[in-house]
């Protein structure tokens, strides 16, 4: 069952459809298609529709998604049954091959591209370059194949005009050693003729737009396609084809595989040798047939590397022997004409048997002994033409529908056998499923003596002239009571015949089945060509060189050929472990939105898809592994989830599928379990969505949870790391501190010059703190060993820098404070004696007790003048002095209540005074 798609694009595997029927099918079909979903499954069955339009779903990223899944793991996809095959390749050391069929336009070439680019991506993990070397040839030949095997058609601008089958070999480890390929049935009759609309093979267009003007010159053509006879057709439609850049990348492509350059110049000239053929023309003179054109028998004797007279005879007489005896028979306009067309048809046929040849040679597998490399394994991929039903069905569309024949019948046989295998494997009991058994018409066509292509081999074999008439009269002698073959009603009488094939009725035309059957190409023809002197052109004609006397054996005719290879194929597919893709074209008007309901409907039925689903649901829609099934469905049940303790998982799906109610619906194999009906597959889907949504809530939750505590933690071993780094800054912090001051007390300065260390962040408070603490102690040890005296004036000093700090520069403060300056002589030595006289006169008059403080000062009135003043501070008054007098007062405060008692008072006294008139004097000089 395809997984992880929502049932609004359908059901993704048509096993799953509630109803088995047409109407049922093509509705999910198309809803598909209209939703973008272009793959579906029909159990290991790919259905591709081609979506016309480019998709992004084929990068590397899709092929990761897909690498090492299960079928079932992922939506639908090429990828899928390219990794399932290959994984059945390397793991249980199977061959496997994968068949690509559909009609024309529907998408195999493509898919056969995205499947081998896919091989190549998911092998070689080591990058060998030996393994890479042989992974880009095997792609680069997928480039020349098409150049020289596909064609524009009415229906697809890169029709594959061959069936294809490559083999791909791996070594025991997976990786991709060689390669072989096999093609059927090239349609070489579109060398010479193409219906209105198409085209020949691309060869013929990219060398005449893409060739440089030299190549072109040396091959006597030019570049208009219209020039010539047998291409002419198609050269007059305009097509969307890169031409020009295609011929580059097959050059490229041919020299990365190993083409020489003389190879390469000897396919160009058989290019263009065919190309002149069609240009000849052929007229009579009398009774002699000649040809009009002489000079292009120059140009293709110059091409061919032969004589320009074996040319002209080669083309105009046939040489026959009667006995012993040789003759020369001249041919007539017609049969030169005849002839000309069939040469050209083999050469074009003969060159791409030759390039496929040329490629098996250069990627086979070489030198490889499984006993010392171990088993080489394989898987093949089939790109063959799907079922064709045209007006006018002829010899090519009758072997290309027997080939579809024979591939529907295998592959019916194969599914059968695979789930009568399965269910045998299981313990199972096997029911008997009717289907549609197309035996009965591969033998209408291939029985011995009785079939259609014996028939026509015998009217080929006929002495006279054999028409084509003659082999519908031998048809219809045969096969009239055949309730698969009808000549007679409502058909064009002698011409016509209908076969009614698994895919629907097809009509036949029998003109040109004897031309094609036999095959014919003169003896001469091939004896020119292997006369040639180019040994490549000589290689691709080894029989010419047997003698027109030598007897041979007569050689197989185009159905027989055909016929073996068919039954060559079916053999060595049948070996194998197959997987299918199924191609559907939606429309012909190559659009991506457009999807024809009966188109479609009629290519379902050819390619068996609804009797496939049938057979598929004739017993049980769905079946899995009990591991892989429990896997998916054990969180429905509580003895299952999360996990059982039960003997195995065959009992645990027992209980998880009794306690959903649905033992009655269900088998129990030996290693699988199988469901009956799709329904109660999507109950256990229903129930599984539920339960899962609860569990990633669940999980969510306990997901969540789990982030919250590992954050928490990490959030809390960070603190710890923080606070035992902060710790540890700090212990060194203090360990530096005592370091630096350990000795400080026997220091001479007490430790001034020692710088102190930067503190933490932390701590910078702290050493705001202790630098207090040390200042203080560092005072009190200088101050304690001073006499009272000089401690009172260290306080005074102290008391000053702090009132007036930021007022003025110097305070004196590495002086001696005198106290009465004008006493002393050291602010005015001058007028001491003058102060002195008046000094005294104001003690006897005031009684002051000592004078405290004197000296000059300025005064600043409010008008900006400056006087001189002095100042006279005693125990009891304050006085203003004029020095210009003899120090004559001026006026006098009483300091009655501020007269200090101790040297604290003196000192808060002092502080008292200065405060008092900073703001008006301002100390003279010193």
């Amino acid at each position: 069952m395809a997984e992880h798609e929502s049932l609004e694009f359908g059901k993704a595997d048509f096993v799953l459809l509630d109803n088995v029927s047409m109407e049922e099918f093509m509705s999910n079909l198309k809803l598909r298609f209209e939703k973008g979903r272009i793959y579906s499954y029909i159990g290991e069955v790919v259905v591709s529709v081609n979506p016309y339009r480019a998709m992004n779903i084929y990068g590397r990223d899709t092929i990761e998604q897909y690498k090492g899944r299960e079928l079932y793991e992922r939506p639908p996809h090429l990828f899928a049954i390219a990794d399932a095959a290959y994984k059945a390749m390397k793991r249980r050391n199977k061959d496997t091959c994968i068949v690509i069929s559909g009609e024309s336009g529907a998408g195999k070439t493509e898919a056969s591209k995205y499947i081998m680019q896919y091989i190549a991506a998911i092998t070689n993990p080591n990058q060998r370059a030996e393994v890479e070397r042989v992974k880009n040839m095997l792609l680069k030949s997928n480039c020349v194949l098409e150049a020289f095997g596909n064609a524009k058609t009415n229906r697809n601008d890169n029709s594959s005009r061959f069936g294809k089958y490559m083999d791909i070999n791996f070594d025991f480890k997976g990786d991709p050693i060689g390669g072989h390929i096999n093609n059927y049935l090239l349609e070489k009759s579109r060398v010479i003729f193409q219906q209105p609309g198409e085209r020949s093979f691309h060869s013929y267009y990219q060398l005449l737009k893409g060739a440089p003007d030299s190549l072109l010159r040396s091959l006597h053509i030019q570049r208009d396609p219209t020039a010539y006879n047998y291409i002419k057709v198609g050269g007059q439609i305009k097509s969307g084809i890169n031409d020009g850049a295609d011929f580059k990348a097959v050059a490229d492509a041919m020299k990365v595989i190993g083409f020489t350059g003389d190879e390469i110049q000897t396919v160009y000239k058989i290019l263009a040798t065919i190309l002149h053929l069609g240009n000849l023309t052929f007229g009579v003179d009398g009774d002699v047939t000649l040809i009009e054109n002489t000079k292009l028998v120059s140009v293709i004797r110059e091409l061919l590397s032969t004589k320009e007279e074996n040319v002209e005879k080669a083309l105009l007489y046939r040489t026959v022997a009667t006995g012993r005896d040789v003759i020369e028979k001249q041919h007539t306009t017609q049969e030169a004409s005849y002839g000309r067309d069939a040469l050209a048809k083999a050469m074009y046929e003969r060159l791409f048997c030759w390039i496929v040849g040329r490629i098996n040679d250069i990627i086979e597998v070489k030198n490889y002994d499984a006993r010392v490399h171990g088993k080489n394994t394989v898987i093949g991929v089939l790109d063959i033409y799907g079922f064709e039903i045209f007006q006018n069905n002829s010899f090519e569309q009758f072997c290309i529908n027997y080939c579809n024949e024979k591939l529907q019948q295998l592959f019916i046989q194969l599914v059968l056998k695979q789930e009568q295998e399965e269910y045998q494997r299981e313990g199972i009991p096997w029911k008997h499923i009717d289907y549609f058994n197309n035996q009965i018409i591969v033998d209408l066509v291939e029985q011995q003596h009785k079939g259609i292509f014996s028939v026509l081999d015998e009217a080929c074999m006929n002495v006279g002239k054999v028409t084509d008439e003659v082999f519908l009269q031998g048809l219809n002698g045969k096969l009239a009571k055949h309730a698969h073959y009808t000549s007679r009603k409502s058909l064009e009488f002698d011409r016509d015949f209908r076969i009614r094939h698994y895919a629907g009725d097809v009509v036949y035309s029998v003109v040109g089945f004897i031309d094609k059957n036999k095959d014919t190409l003169f003896q001469d023809f091939k004896r020119l060509l292997y006369n040639s002197s180019n040994p490549v052109l000589k290689g691709m004609w080894p029989e010419g060189k047997l003698s027109i006397t030598e007897v041979t054996k007569r050689p197989l005719t185009a159905a027989t050929l055909f016929k073996n290879s068919m039954i060559s194929l079916v053999e060595n597919l049948a070996c194998k472990e197959p997987y299918y893709v199924r191609c559907i074209k939606p429309n012909d008007v190559k659009s991506p939105l457009l999807f024809e309901q009966e188109r479609c409907r009629h290519q379902v039925e050819y390619l068996g898809l609804l009797e496939n689903v049938r057979v598929r649901r004739a017993g049980f829609a769905y079946r899995q592994t009990y591991p892989r099934f429990l896997q998916r469905y054990k969180m429905i049940s509580e003895f299952t989830w999360p996990n059982h303790d039960l003997p195995s998982d065959k009992d645990a799906v027992k209980r998880l599928l009794q306690g959903c109610g649905f033992d009655h619906d269900v088998a129990y194999g030996k290693t699988k379990v199988f469901i009956r009906t799709p329904r109660t597959l999507f109950s256990l889907e229903e129930q599984r969505v539920e339960m899962v949504q609860r569990i990633v809530l669940f999980l969510q939750k306990v997901w969540r949870g789990t982030i919250a505590r590992m954050r928490y933690r990490r959030m809390r071993a960070a603190l710890v790391i923080l606070q035992a780094y902060r710790r540890y800054k700090v212990k060194s912090y203090i360990r530096e501190v005592n370091r630096r001051f350990k000795n400080v007390r026997s220091m001479k300065d007490y430790g001034r010059h020692v710088k102190w260390p930067t503190p933490p962040k932390v701590l910078r408070k702290f050493e705001d703190a202790l630098r207090s603490i040390y200042n203080r102690w560092w005072a009190w040890t200088l101050i304690k060993g001073l006499s009272p005296e000089e401690a009172l004036q260290v306080r005074a000093k102290v008391a000053s820098l702090e009132a007036l700090k930021g007022q003025r520069a110097d305070l004196g403060l590495q002086r001696a404070w005198e106290g009465n300056y004008l006493v002393s002589g050291w602010d005015s030595p001058d007028t001491a004696s003058s102060f002195t006289l008046v000094s005294s006169e104001l003690q006897r008059k005031d009684k002051f007790m000592r004078v405290l403080f004197s000296c000059n000062v300025r005064k600043i009135n409010r008008f900006h003048k400056a006087e001189d003043r002095a100042v006279l501070i005693t125990d009891r008054h304050l006085y203003k002095m004029d020095p210009l007098k003899q120090y004559k007062p001026m006026k006098s405060i009483p300091l009655y209540n501020k007269q200090p008692s101790n040297h604290t008072d003196a000192l808060t006294f002092d502080c008292f005074i200065g405060s008092k008139f900073r703001q008006l004097f301002i100390r003279k000089g010193k």
